[in-house]
């Protein structure tokens, strides 16, 4: 109602000068040539797919995964498709925050950090095990944690030697912006994701550090098949209709946002409009991107009403049929 009301009485091109004024953080490129650009999960997946994107860009790059053997087959990979030969390996659990510690130490500064390491089970939360749920939780939120922390001081004194702007990127997914039925514990820890980065968004801003967000859709990646043999039936039907995405394009997305300084990056137009229904009091760099979510919001609030009722209407469905046939 705000909006439409706001719309009627400035003009559209009234607004987006005023828009202009007010964006924070302002916009930022990002350069990856010559820079070092640190990926967690880097071994396969989107985390590969950057990394061999950024070496191609004449980025130093560095990966951590737990397995070395693998490891080593990813840096190979790198070096084949880049013809880059300083990429550097790193083996950890991001669990621990004293070996991630000593793997940024070994690695050197990093100008654009990308926490791209994640772990996903689907199941009911009354169903799934505490444990299962520690063991995402410590991983996605905590291994974040471990990290922005041990790469920071670094991170700060290299953009003040530099004077070019650094990045941290967070994996999220979609599933960060919106609950899904089996993903109780995955959501939680992703969504926590996004307070993490629009207050730390806050405190490195001064040292010219940008913070990016990336909502990728279901990927087609190794992870993702396991996670198909334990996803609830609701699930499938609820989210098997989401289109998803190959690792490359992913990656091509995310690296495009980081470059931009981008706070929100999705990755699809599905993941767009998300963005425009939960943008709320996010960080927004780009006038454009601004109007589009001051002019969406109300519309963008009904098409999710819609969604949430298909959903409500489908779950009440299937328990409703599934009671039947007891």
């Amino acid at each position: 109602m705000a909006a439409a009301l706001l719309l009627l009485l400035v003009p559209p091109v009234g607004l987006l000068a005023a828009l202009a004024f007010l964006v924070r953080p302002r916009g930022a490129r990002v350069p990856l040539k010559g820079r070092h650009v640190f990926i967690t999960g880097g071994s396969s997946g989107i985390g590969l797919a950057m990394a061999t994107a950024a070496a191609r860009e004449g980025a130093r790059v560095s990966i951590l995964a737990r397995n070395t053997a693998r490891l080593e087959e990813a840096r190979a990979a790198i070096q084949r498709d880049s013809g880059r030969s300083d990429v550097g390996v790193h083996a950890a659990d991001v669990r621990d925050a004293g070996a991630v510690a000593r793997a940024l130490e070994e690695a050197g500064p990093v100008d654009v950090l990308v926490c791209n390491h994640g772990v996903f089970v689907p199941q009911e939360l009354e169903k799934q095990d505490v444990e299962e749920i520690k063991w995402m939780v410590d991983i996605n939120l905590m291994g974040t944690f471990h990290l922005i922390k041990a790469a920071l001081p670094a991170m700060k004194a290299r953009t003040r030697e530099t004077r070019l702007p650094g990045s941290i990127a967070i994996m999220s997914s979609q599933a960060g912006q919106v609950g899904i039925y089996g993903y109780t514990a995955y959501s939680a820890s992703k969504f926590a994701l996004r307070g993490l980065g629009e207050a730390l968004q806050h405190e490195v801003i001064t040292d010219n550090i940008h913070v990016s967000l990336i909502f990728p859709p279901d990927t087609e990646t190794p992870g993702l098949e396991e996670e198909h043999k334990r996803r609830p039936e609701l699930t499938n039907i609820i989210a098997g209709s989401s289109g998803g995405m190959k690792a490359n394009d992913v990656a091509k997305k995310a690296l495009d946002g980081i470059k931009s300084g981008k706070f929100i990056i999705p990755c699809n137009f599905e993941g767009a409009m998300l963005a425009v229904a939960t943008a709320g009091l996010s960080p927004q760099s780009s006038p454009v991107m601004a109007f589009l979510e001051v002019i969406g919001a109300g519309l963008m609030r009904f098409a999710a009403l819609c969604f949430q009722w298909n959903w409500f209407s489908t779950i009440e469905g299937y328990y409703a049929k599934n009671k039947k046939r007891e």
